[in-house]
């Protein structure tokens, strides 16, 4: 089960990838869920949301 937090990180890795700070110990779990994807191109961390977690949060879409 996510806590809020890391809903809300998973959100904000979908709509502002740029705005997400490399440190949050929530990346390091929704990783350890295949919901998303950390990469560095360029040299600077980036996360992407994973098709797992985009029909995550497309469910919870739905119940709201």
């Amino acid at each position: 089960m996510l806590s809020p937090h890391e809903i809300a990180t998973l959100m904000l890795v979908k709509d502002a990838p740029d705005r997400v700070e490399a440190a949050r110990i929530e990346l390091g779990a929704l990783h350890d869920l295949q919901l998303i994807e950390i990469g560095s191109p360029a040299g600077l961390p980036f996360a992407c949301v994973t098709p797992r977690g985009d029909a995550l949060l497309r469910a919870i879409a739905r119940v709201r």
